[in-house]
């Protein structure tokens, strides 16, 4: 992986674990992810104003990523209805890329130094671990399952975006498209799920997480997006879930969080997956 593309997705990993602590602080999840979701249309429209259009091959992969992102919308916000996805959430960020790297290596023939494979194993394994040793998770099976059907779908939009943006020739319009696509389905998984007026409720309740948090989003995503052009989809999906590391510290030094012996041993496991992603 090339200098710059590794720098920009640990820049994107960082500004990932500050959107994603505005949504974990907020008190209600079903209205904080929407305000994500809503909060990426405004950066979208500029986008799709000033750079190029994406190639009519790449419209498949728009849809179907629309699609993807809402069978992981809903099985987060799931999660969030049955059990404290601050615990089991991270199985959910280490499980999308060990699904990112299984489809990538059987199915589509992507070849994967016994490095790389190690690295991105060491990463996923620090960030399950969060997940996994945690008392509440092992109780509320229910949740662990959510999560882990969260993290497929993580794998599968990434494969569909990455692929998506590859096509497209241009990565950030083509994201632009998805996700306006995605904010307009949406609103029927919410129905679906029994919620009504969100959208009026993000826009009186959470306006910073729909301006702040979203534009950081979409940022975030833009840049790995990019990144998934330039190096290998599982090596990127993988170093972008080191945000896990960002947000263990700022749940320490900001929302008054213990740091555990797991979490120590987390952050040396993914630190480990970094820098022999970085070596070798």
């Amino acid at each position: 992986m090339e200098q710059n593309v590794f720098l920009l997705v640990i820049f994107a990993a960082f500004l990932h674990a500050i959107w994603n602590g505005m949504v974990k602080n907020y008190k209600d999840k079903v209205i904080s992810v929407s305000a994500i979701v809503f909060g990426h249309v405004p950066i979208a429209i500029l986008v799709m104003l000033f750079l190029p259009l994406p190639t009519i091959e790449s419209v498949p992969y728009i849809i179907l990523s629309a699609i993807i992102h809402q069978g992981y919308q809903y099985y987060l916000i799931s999660a969030y209805k049955v059990g404290d996805l601050t615990k089991v959430y991270p199985i959910a960020r280490g499980t999308g890329p060990i699904v990112a790297t299984i489809i990538s290596v059987i199915f589509l023939g992507i070849l994967i130094t016994k490095f790389q494979t190690l690295s991105i194993a060491l990463i996923c394994f620090g960030i399950i671990i969060l997940g996994i040793f945690s008392e509440s998770s092992i109780k509320n099976n229910k949740a662990v399952i959510y999560s882990l059907a969260t993290g497929f779908f993580i794998g599968l939009y990434s494969l569909a975006d990455g692929h998506g943006a590859r096509i497209s020739q241009s990565p950030l319009n083509f994201l632009g498209w998805s996700f306006i696509l995605n904010a307009m389905i949406f609103p029927i998984i919410l129905k679906y799920m029994g919620y009504s007026h969100v959208f009026s409720r993000v826009i009186k309740e959470a306006k910073l997480i729909f301006w702040v948090g979203g534009s950081l989003s979409y940022i975030v995503y833009g840049i790995v997006v990019w990144s998934f052009t330039k190096a290998p989809i599982p090596l990127v999906g993988a170093l972008r879930e080191s945000s896990i590391v960002f947000s263990i510290l700022i749940g320490f030094f900001f929302l008054r969080e213990r740091i555990t012996f797991i979490k120590v041993a987390s952050i040396l496991a993914i630190f480990a997956g970094v820098a022999f992603l970085k070596l070798f």
